[in-house]
C-alpha cells in the first residue's frame, strides 16, 4: 500500500492518475530545490510528471534540468507516495503518484528552462520548512541520514 499525504480526494470529483518523479538532489550536505513563483509560490523538489512511454528515471532527468538546469548523476529510488491535488496549469485534479528518488547534482548546464522556476541551495533542516508538500517533508525526514 502506497501512503498518502495531504488532503484526501474532492468527493464527486475525478482525479486523473498522474505518475511523477522527483528528487533528493543532494551535493556537499545541501539539497537543491526548485521555487516555483506562479501560479502559487512554493518551494519543491525538482520534479513531474511522467510523460506516456518515458520511464521514471528519464522523467526524473528531464524534469531536473527542466526546473533547476542542472544535470543529475547516481539517481537511487527511495520510494513513492500519493496525494490528490488540484493541478492550476492543466485545470484538472489529479491523484499524483510521486515516485521520490535521491540524486547527485553533476553540472549546471543553465538557468531552469521551465517558467517561474528558479533553483535554489538550502540545509536540510532549511527544506523541512521551506518544502509545501508534506509527502516530500516526510521523505527529507526519513532519508536525511544519508544526506
Amino acid at each position: 500500500m502506497i501512503r498518502r499525504y495531504g488532503h484526501p480526494p474532492q468527493p464527486g470529483q475525478r482525479h486523473r492518475l498522474r505518475p511523477g518523479a522527483y528528487a533528493l538532489l543532494v551535493r556537499d550536505g545541501r539539497l537543491l530545490l526548485t521555487h516555483q513563483s506562479a501560479p502559487e509560490a512554493e518551494f519543491q523538489l525538482p520534479g513531474g510528471g511522467i510523460d506516456p512511454g518515458e520511464s521514471g528515471l528519464r522523467a526524473l532527468h528531464r524534469e531536473v534540468f527542466e526546473e533547476t538546469g542542472w544535470t543529475i548523476g547516481n539517481a537511487r529510488r527511495l520510494g513513492a507516495y500519493r496525494r490528490f491535488a488540484f493541478m492550476p496549469n492543466y485545470g484538472q485534479y489529479a491523484e499524483k503518484l510521486c515516485h521520490i528518488w535521491i540524486a547527485r547534482p553533476i553540472l549546471r548546464l543553465s538557468a531552469p528552462t521551465e517558467l517561474h522556476h528558479s533553483a535554489r541551495w538550502t540545509s536540510p533542516r532549511a527544506a523541512m520548512d521551506l518544502l509545501a508538500d508534506p509527502g516530500a517533508r516526510a521523505f527529507l525526514a526519513r532519508f536525511r541520514h544519508v544526506i
